[in-house]
């Protein structure tokens, strides 16, 4: 009998530490997903504003023909044309001069007051960005919203997302600051139903369904109706195709989806045509878009935005582990791991690679990419580079994902040189989770 009893007692503590472990996987999926809508928004946001100046602020003539001599957008952009400051160099290829500015990205979530969109919301989604425009680098840093803080102003212990809906982004900013010991230059706040919108704008996206959906929400009101292969999806298509979960792969599935949409809506604005839908889109961020920029700032981060490679920003969450008391769920962040990774993405701090030592690498695959899996494998067995782990893995989305602080950008785009399977792979930053082994980078070798 004692024997069965501490069986059971085994068998209790494994179930909840595989339950702790699987609650903290899906809590970062969830944070993903939001992490990518929010970076949607926010490449849109930038993206809108040099297609503006791109095609319209240096041609009068275009600007007249689409909006009429006198219209406010014609105006707008003849205005930037000719600033004064700007006119011996319109295009500010090093906007800000070489200094790197931290800018905070805020998706708050919706208001009951259609009147008033901000006020009393909660940030549904923190980025800090930071922007090196000598570079034209990006390095964004996702903060999850149940990060246990202390709030200034005697507001005690609470959750980061509390603080704007209790003293608004003037108190996120402070506790965003004094959390993480950066300086924070400018935000951005978007909310929540700015995607949406910014689709509807545009006229619809193309996207790659990877396979059927369909799923129906009456109490919600939503109706998903997609077949796999290729749609030009309408706004209504496009919050299905994001929103839908019902698959295996869960929450994973559905950040695969925000990230190939996200790719889809960059097509649509890189396209000359759509420069006539502009009216449109700046209506949409005027409504949904709150900033301290200015327009001139605003101009200068745009013009950077088009030369942006979206395969070169460098991405990572705040390392930390779920923490429930009593009925509150907080995400307890690792102080070490905290500061080494703001150490490395908003101040830049980096190691260097002794050619000497052995870089050990994982690599990880979908079933239908075993082929391509053992040509990336053999390229860097002859790179001289340690495969110490490799195995089966369901994403949709490939990845170049470093796990120690000498795994670089730089050291991606040099292994690119004479690993060519591996370019167009996301870049991201991850200390502490790793998908098949303890290495120094994996790379995610996914498949539609």
């Amino acid at each position: 009998m004692t024997v069965y009893r501490q069986t059971n007692k085994n068998n209790k503590k494994f179930n909840d530490r595989s339950k702790n472990y699987l609650n903290e996987i899906k809590r970062k999926q969830q944070h993903q997903a939001k992490f990518i809508r929010m970076f949607i928004v926010f490449c849109l946001f930038l993206l809108g504003m040099a297609l503006g100046f791109c095609y319209a602020g240096l041609n009068s003539d275009f600007c007249a023909k689409h909006f009429g001599e006198n219209s406010a957008i014609t105006k707008f952009f003849d205005k930037l044309a000719t600033s004064s400051d700007n006119t011996s160099n319109p295009e500010f290829t090093l906007p800000f001069g070489p200094k790197r500015k931290n800018v905070l990205l805020l998706g708050v979530d919706a208001s009951e007051n259609e009147n008033d969109l901000w006020t009393g919301t909660r940030t549904d989604t923190i980025i800090l960005v930071n922007i090196d425009p000598r570079t034209k680098s990006v390095n964004a840093l996702s903060i999850p919203r149940d990060s246990k803080v202390y709030l200034p102003g005697n507001h005690g212990v609470q959750k980061i997302n509390a603080a704007h809906a209790i003293g608004g982004v003037d108190m996120t900013v402070k506790t965003v600051e004094d959390t993480l010991g950066v300086k924070v230059d400018r935000y951005i706040m978007v909310h929540d139903n700015a995607v949406k919108s910014i689709v509807e704008a545009l006229g619809g996206v193309d996207v790659y369904v990877e396979k059927n959906m369909h799923y129906n929400d009456y109490s919600g009101h939503l109706h998903i109706n997609l077949t796999k292969g290729y749609h030009h999806l309408n706004p209504a298509e496009a919050v299905g195709y994001l929103r839908f979960r019902h698959d295996p792969m869960g929450d994973i599935g559905r950040t695969h989806r925000q990230q190939w949409f996200l790719r889809g809506v960059l097509a649509e604005l890189k396209k000359p045509e759509n420069i006539t839908k502009l009216p449109d889109i700046v209506s949409v961020a005027r409504k949904y878009v709150k900033t301290d920029m200015s327009l001139y700032e605003l101009t200068q981060f745009a013009m950077m935005a088009k030369h942006l490679d979206m395969d070169k920003i460098e991405i990572a969450t705040l390392p930390g582990a779920p923490n429930k008391r009593g009925a509150i769920s907080y995400w307890i962040l690792d102080p070490d791991k905290t500061q080494d990774v703001i150490n490395r993405l908003i101040y830049r701090q980096t190691e260097s690679v002794d050619e000497a030592a052995q870089v050990s690498a994982s690599v990880v695959y979908s079933e239908n990419k075993s082929a391509e899996a053992q040509s990336i494998i053999n390229e860097l067995k002859t790179s001289g580079i340690n495969v110490a782990c490799q195995s089966h893995i369901s994403k949709t989305h490939s990845q170049f994902v470093a796990h120690s602080a000498k795994i670089t950008n730089q050291y991606y785009n040099n292994l690119k040189k004479t690993n060519p399977s591996i370019a167009g792979y996301q870049f991201v930053y991850e200390p502490s989770m790793y998908l098949c082994a303890d290495t120094d980078f994996t790379i995610v070798v996914a498949g539609k």
